[in-house]
């Protein structure tokens, strides 16, 4: 019997890989030769260094951005969620350097390639059973904006409601769970933005975020919540979902157009940046602390700014519904944190599962870490939220050389807090871009415990949330 098993064995025809893993292999080549020339573009920028051509070190940097942009912008799925936070987020680089790679790279956000646009049709007569132009009134073929998951195209339904129209892009499901697999090979990348960089909590990141927003169907059910309890805000708009409309791989919602997040970045007075820092922040900590309902992918792509002082909210592919006493709970540390005082904040961890019986790390590090990640909200002074603030943030979490990495690893993260790290990568980065001045403290203590509004704002939309049914 060994003896023809070991026959068998030895005459077995090799089995062709699967589709699965040949799509792997793929774009894990891709990202393998991405990280390659990242690291030869490192190597050109450190002799220009050495020799004083701070020309030459830029224009190294600007070739290894450049490859990045063309590489993960292609890919789609993982890969380009990857590109993307790379555009916005200040990671711990120094300030001229981040920038580079934030202007090359904000393509990303909203305009990368396209799908092509047969395989986007079929994806659309697949749904729907028949081509876009014979289900939609109008359509558009070319795409208005391009996200890591889908692309946007404007159409119009038979009753003559413009729509904007998501459509996954075809295999991305399966793309996204190679790049999963493959996200360990950015490491040489990220490592060549930061030698010192920890890569964990990133990499963590876009697979959190890749796993949620390949389901339409549920985000178009967050979008209807959102759009629901914010319905007739003054300042806050959500486009409505036809959801008679939607599929699986297709979703609908109403056309809204406005200026981008860059364009505001980049023409916008101080007055107008601060009122819709303001408006995005309440929109954050309003919508968990009120409704009990959160949006995690704080993302320049995710607004727009119509002109009328309002900022619409487009895209809830990463969301999470809060029980009262996990809000509870985070409110408790909030309000130690804001307190600054140690006994309380360790007795309001440990309620909410952050830190474990056994902890055996210095415990005034945690506290340090956590007055740094609140600072912009511990007191009712002003504070302008800037990307020097925003590096800081990020090295507290992501360089070991910043004196909290060690400790924050013993800390524990409960499942139902996962989302709210997003905070400390994304919000603090956006608002980093627009630069917003506010009593931040005072805001925060309007939205989580009901004080008497602080500023104009609050003055104007107290009358919408002591109306709304959705308070919870």
């Amino acid at each position: 019997m060994a003896e023809r098993r070991g026959a068998s064995h030895a005459g077995a025809v090799p089995q062709e890989p699967s589709a699965a893993a040949r799509t792997r292999l793929a774009r894990g080549g891709r990202l393998a030769r991405l990280s390659a020339a990242a690291g030869k573009g490192l190597l050109a920028a450190r002799r220009a260094q050495r020799r004083g051509d701070e020309d030459g070190v830029g224009l190294s940097h600007d070739e290894i951005a450049d490859v990045v942009l063309d590489t993960l912008g292609s890919m789609k799925g993982a890969a380009m969620k990857a590109g993307q936070l790379l555009s916005y987020l200040d990671l711990p680089m120094d300030e001229r350097t981040a920038q580079r790679y934030h202007t090359r790279l904000a393509q990303l956000q909203d305009s990368a390639s396209a799908s092509d646009p047969d395989t986007i049709a079929a994806v659309v007569a697949a749904e729907y059973g028949a081509p876009a132009d014979r289900v939609f009134a109008m359509w558009e073929p070319t795409p208005f904006a391009v996200a890591s998951i889908g692309q946007v195209h404007r159409a119009r339904l038979p009753d003559g409601t413009d729509v904007a129209v998501k459509v996954q892009h075809p295999g991305v499901a399966e793309s996204t769970l190679a790049d999963l697999a493959n996200l360990e090979l950015l490491v040489p990348l990220l490592r060549v933005l930061n030698p010192r960089l920890e890569p964990g909590p990133l990499l963590a990141e876009v697979r959190a975020r890749l796993d949620e927003e390949l389901d339409y169907q549920t985000e178009a059910r967050y979008h209807q919540a959102f759009a629901e309890r914010y319905a007739g805000h003054p300042f806050v708009r959500v486009p409505r979902v036809h959801h008679d409309w939607c599929r699986p791989r297709v979703l609908v919602t109403d056309f809204v157009d406005g200026a981008t997040f860059g364009e505001v970045a980049r023409t916008a007075d101080a007055a107008a940046r601060d009122r819709y820092g303001e408006i995005i922040f309440r929109f954050v900590f309003g919508s968990l602390y009120r409704f009990r309902i959160f949006n995690a992918d704080p993302h320049p792509g995710n607004y727009l700014f119509p002109g009328d002082g309002s900022v619409v909210f487009i895209d809830f592919g990463s969301c999470k519904t809060f029980g009262t006493a996990d809000r509870d709970r985070l409110h408790a540390v909030h309000r130690a944190v804001r307190e600054d005082e140690a006994t309380s904040l360790r007795v309001a961890m440990l309620e909410a599962g952050l830190l474990g019986e056994g902890f055996g790390g210095d415990f005034d590090v945690v506290r340090r870490w956590f007055q740094l990640m609140h600072r912009p909200m511990r007191t009712c002074e002003p504070f302008t939220y800037t990307a020097a603030y925003a590096r800081e943030v990020a090295a507290a979490s992501m360089d070991p050389d910043a004196g909290y990495v060690e400790t924050l690893r013993r800390l524990s993260m409960p499942a139902a807090y996962l989302m709210l790290n997003r905070i400390q990568f994304g919000l603090t980065s956006l608002l980093a871009r627009i630069e917003p001045t506010a009593c931040w403290g005072d805001v925060l203590l309007e939205l989580s415990e009901d004080a008497t509004p602080a500023t104009d704002l609050g003055r104007a939309e107290a009358a919408f949330i002591a109306a709304s049914p959705y308070r919870a």
